[in-house]
């Protein structure tokens, strides 16, 4: 059954080079690592904080994300789970850090749920040093492994980009089969980088790419030239067979893209919608009630300041839903 997509309020057109800057603005902020302890540890600004997430987060603890992985299957869906937190720059919170997924890779074995893994390497020691990081994602790979689910390694800045494909192809050679990748399509490298990743059989992530980041290294987030980018790639992979997770809320995207399997014949298995949880839930429904493979991506833990500055700056008009959501006493629906 066809489930009716709500209309997306918007600003008028000729608003747009201003709201392309409020987006911009929005991103950078979000790198910002003095604004993000200010938010992070003052008590005031941590409340207002926490309040804008729930609409973007399922939940601070281990127990909350299982909850929520609960809800997304019992809806059809497949689910993959990332406890918050990138740039850590300390060994020790490193490996404590690690520990919360090994505890989530425990907690989703007890419940049986058919859900991924997903991190930073920055979060689990890349920016300390890139042994630790490889040692650490190493750890919970393997605990993964032992019950067949599946590790996704997430997409940092540009600066990191190297560093974390090198480790990828590094775990795959190493016999860990279970990881996958994800590939922002915005990045003018990414044409080179898609060749060498579809080399090493493990998923493929493909996304927009949220990160604020120079013309020089990557396409504005709302031109052509990124749709024009990302529907070539998605197209590559499917007509590849190669395993991979088609990630854009973008309906002219997804259209274009199931055409493109319906008239290419292309046979499921190998790839999958993805949507971020309670950002693209009726579109997910919507593919999946025509026999589509979906999957949501969930997050969770406090350190939601990236997160959510880049959920709001994907469309800037969330920064009335924000302040909404400040005022009132606002749920997160089941």
């Amino acid at each position: 059954m066809f489930v009716p997509s709500p209309v997306i309020p918007s600003f008028p057109p000729e608003w747009q080079p201003v709201v392309d800057k409020a987006a911009a603005s929005l991103r950078a902020l979000a790198l910002d690592l003095h604004a993000k302890e200010r938010f992070c540890s003052d008590p005031v600004l941590q409340a207002y904080m926490h309040k804008v997430s729930q609409r973007y987060v399922a939940g601070q603890t281990v127990g909350d994300a299982v909850r929520r992985v609960a809800q997304i299957r019992a809806a059809g869906h497949r689910a993959s789970a990332e406890y918050m937190g990138e740039s850590v720059h300390d060994e020790a919170l490193a490996n404590a850090e690690t520990e919360v997924f090994l505890n989530l890779v425990r907690a989703l074995d007890a419940a049986g749920h058919d859900c991924s893994i997903s991190f930073d390497l920055s979060h689990l020691g890349l920016l300390v040093d890139e042994e630790l990081g490889y040692r650490n994602a190493r750890r919970v790979i393997q605990a993964a492994a032992s019950s067949g689910r599946e590790v996704m390694i997430s997409m940092e800045n540009f600066e990191r980009t190297d560093a974390i494909y090198r480790l990828y192809a590094r775990l795959h050679g190493d016999g860990y089969a279970n990881v996958g990748i994800t590939m922002p399509a915005r990045r003018h490298r990414s044409a080179q980088d898609l060749a060498r990743l579809m080399e090493i059989p493990g998923r493929i992530r493909l996304v927009k790419g949220a990160f604020h980041e120079p013309e020089s290294v990557s396409y504005a987030r709302n031109s052509a030239e990124l749709a024009q980018a990302y529907r070539s790639y998605a197209a590559t992979l499917l007509r590849s067979g190669h395993l991979c997770s088609i990630a854009t809320h973008d309906r002219s995207i997804q259209h274009d893209l199931t055409s493109l399997i319906a008239s290419d014949g292309i046979a499921p298995g190998q790839y999958e919608f993805e949507s971020l949880d309670g950002l693209g839930t009726e579109q997910v429904a919507n593919l999946r009630a025509q026999g589509y493979a979906t999957r949501e991506y969930l997050v969770f833990g406090a350190e939601h300041f990236l997160y959510v500055l880049n959920r709001i700056a994907e469309e800037p008009v969330r920064v009335y839903q924000a302040i909404t959501d400040l005022l009132a006493d606002y749920t997160r629906p089941a």
